[in-house]
């Protein structure tokens, strides 16, 4: 069993940055397995993908907010980053992790979910 934490989350004003990470623990071989997501999901709305990080490294990012969110992944650490900057009031959201191993596509785990408000 896979758990993912997320952390980082907070209040930020418009223009504001933040820094997301996604800590792996638990029954895992590394992180260098899994394919790495970020969604986001605001109140009313349905969850939403926000940005990919390949096993090999490869990103991807939703449209709305390519250009000011960056994916990255440390697999020493075991952890999955989401550098959020030039925030606005509509990325705010509560933002969810979730792993796939390369080798079995079919299962998927996902963390608890950490808070973004951006406001002034």
């Amino acid at each position: 069993q896979v758990q993912l934490v997320e952390f980082g989350g907070g209040l930020v004003h418009p223009g504001g940055s933040l820094r997301l990470s996604c800590a792996a623990s638990g029954n895992i071989v590394s992180l260098r397995d899994m394919h790495m997501y970020w969604y986001r999901q605001a109140p009313g709305k349905q969850r939403e993908l926000v940005a990919t990080i390949t096993r090999a490294g490869s990103a991807d990012y939703a449209d709305s907010v390519k250009g000011r969110f960056t994916i990255s992944r440390d697999n020493a650490e075991n952890t999955v980053y989401l550098q959020m900057n030039n925030l606005k009031p509509e990325d705010t959201a509560a933002y969810y992790c979730r792993a796939v191993p390369w080798y079995d596509l079919r299962s998927e785990y996902w963390g608890q979910g950490t808070q973004v408000t951006v406001s002034s």
